[in-house]
């Protein structure tokens, strides 16, 4: 991992009014999806709330990091099945000045008293996953407040008190329910039937909130005013610790979270994990992050000729699919927390692991399934016992400067554990820990729980930078284990297709691990699926194949482009 050289920057443009254009074809049509181009700053995130509240930071003056504290803020309340105060994250940042790239780890915590086999029932088997995720041991530490808190003291421009007015003002005098939040809240979960949700959720009349009524949660607003004047602490100490810490030593299951736990809680930086790709530069935050796996893929892919193809070829679809069957059997094999456990980063992205690897991939069918290969520094590791479900979101801010955000940001499940304190969900991310720690023969798992310890996250920010270190691109999404797939397409849509960010987002989705091949396959034109089928790729419509929620931005000549995801409520605007 190595920062890039400082340079200077040259001017940025003089800002413009924003213009819209339609959603490409194979966007969806009830999704209000907008492509704005703008000279000056730009924010796409998963609801236009949200992104009214980055804009409306940027336009008085603020960073990047300072419009991310907004956004972020909003959406824990408009997109709380996604994200919010009681979760985690991942960030990526540029820095326009300097042309370098920090990562910031707001992952969750294990609490001290966590033992590795936590999800084990009594019977000596694995807990059921639902049982599991609605426990009191589900939750770990929450750091997205905190990881925002770091990067604000590094990068802010505006007063820390000054970024919460708007989620305080939806709170306080109402919302208008969005379309996902309102299907969540009266979906089939378990986490929205618990106690907490059920009454948060419940109208006077007795009927459930639905898409289009106004929504007020005075609680949240009331937190939020906490989170301005004292920060982090809010939340990690005082009266909202406390009940943190109570709600979550309730049955079923109670867990270990102790005050203490809450308090030592500290967000990580350090530089990114960069690699080459092309002409680019990509990076990414390293372990545990999803990042060192997209870096692999892309890795994998730079070594075929995917960037002769496209997006009608099945050929490229082929390539496309075998590289994410190689991704992933290293990824669950070897990604851990680095904190606990050697993870072989630099073995799985050398040069050489890679020639090796991607001559593993058949240009004229598929095999069977991959094994993971041995990278150096790979050490014994048990198969992986992880499952990871889509309850996350992503968004993307560059500022004036030029100074770009791409955070992914989480609460693990649709409404975290179900558990609620002071207006916000708390998290389910320990369930993100493998819950089986050993393998028959006793070979532990890279992701086996220990009290301190981040889990494992498919989480992987991405800020792309030409070979001067100027900002390219970022991009992001949710998706559990997915999002590896979505960012991958999404790069090589931008990078090897050269598709606008719009239409790189909105393609179909393609995950390929192990024996299954789950796609978006009525979005696949007729002639890929069958060349696929031909190829022995066998596209099937299956979990987590529509559950994308990607949003970027590019540079381009006129300044500034955006896209965002058409199967979520979000939009790119900027001006």
């Amino acid at each position: 991992m190595k920062r890039l050289a400082s340079l200077s920057l040259a001017a940025l443009l003089a800002a413009c009014t924003t213009t819209s254009a339609p959603p490409p074809p194979a966007a969806a049509a009830d999704a209000p999806t907008t492509q704005g181009v703008a000279a000056h700053a730009m924010v796409s995130a998963a609801n236009p709330m949200a992104v009214e509240a980055g804009l409306k930071v940027l336009r008085a003056g603020g960073s990047a990091v300072d419009a991310a504290v907004a956004v972020q803020a909003v959406l824990g309340l408009v997109e709380p099945q996604s994200s919010g105060l009681g979760g985690g994250a991942f960030m990526t940042y540029y820095d326009a000045r300097t042309r370098s790239v920090t990562a910031y780890d707001g992952r969750e915590t294990a609490p001290a008293a966590a033992t590795p086999d936590m999800f084990m029932g009594p019977d000596g088997k694995p807990l059921n996953r639902v049982q599991a995720i609605l426990s009191g041991r589900s939750t770990g530490v929450p750091g997205a407040v905190a990881m925002l808190s770091m990067a604000h003291a590094d990068h802010g421009k505006l007063p820390w008190s000054q970024l919460f007015g708007e989620a305080e003002r939806l709170a306080d005098q109402g919302f208008v329910v969005p379309r996902r939040l309102g299907e969540a809240a009266n979906g089939r979960s378990a986490q929205g039937q618990t106690p907490d949700a059920t009454a948060y959720f419940t109208k006077p009349d007795g009927t459930r909130i639905r898409p289009g009524d106004t929504f007020r949660n005075p609680a949240y607003a009331e937190t939020v005013r906490r989170i301005a004047a004292e920060g982090p602490k809010a939340i990690l100490e005082g009266s909202i610790a406390e009940a943190i810490v109570a709600r979550l030593r309730q049955d079923p299951l109670p867990g270990a979270m102790t005050l203490a736990d809450l308090k030592a809680y500290r967000p990580k930086k350090g530089p990114a994990l960069c690699r080459p790709f092309r002409v680019y530069v990509v990076c990414t935050p390293g372990a545990p992050s999803g990042g060192p796996a997209v870096l692999q893929g892309l890795g994998l892919l730079e070594r075929t000729d995917i960037a002769a193809r496209g997006p009608a070829d099945p050929q490229g679809w082929h390539l496309f699919s075998q590289a994410s069957r190689l991704m992933y059997a290293d990824r669950d094999r070897y990604i851990g927390d680095p904190a606990f456990v050697e993870v072989p980063v630099e073995g799985l992205l050398e040069p050489a692991y890679l020639d090796r690897r991607a001559k593993l991939i058949d240009p004229e069918k598929a095999g069977p399934p991959p094994p993971p290969g041995n990278p150096r520094g790979a050490g014994v590791r048990a198969p992986d016992r992880t499952v990871e479900p889509a309850g996350t979101t992503h968004f993307t801010v560059v500022d004036a400067a030029g100074n770009v955000v791409s955070m992914t940001t989480t609460v693990e499940s649709i409404f975290g554990s179900g558990r609620m304190v002071a207006g916000f969900f708390l998290n389910n991310q320990l369930t993100d820990f493998s819950f089986q720690p050993t393998f028959t023969d006793g070979a532990p798992a890279a992701n086996a729980v220990a009290g301190g310890k981040r889990p494992r996250s498919s989480m992987a920010p991405a800020i792309v930078l030409d070979r001067q270190g100027r900002f390219v691109a970022a991009v992001g999404s949710p998706g559990g284990p997915a999002i590896l797939a979505y960012n991958l397409k999404a790069l090589t849509a931008v990078l090897d297709w050269k598709l606008p960010m719009q239409e790189a987002v909105a393609l179909p989705n393609l995950i390929a691990s192990g024996t299954y091949y789950a796609a978006e396959v009525d979005k696949f034109p007729a002639p890929v699926v069958e060349g696929l089928a031909a190829r022995g790729v066998q596209l099937r419509s299956g979990a987590g194949a529509e559950g994308s929620g990607l949003h970027g931005i590019e540079r381009v000549p006129e300044g500034l482009r955006g896209g965002a995801d058409p199967r979520r409520d979000g939009v790119a605007l900027g001006f």
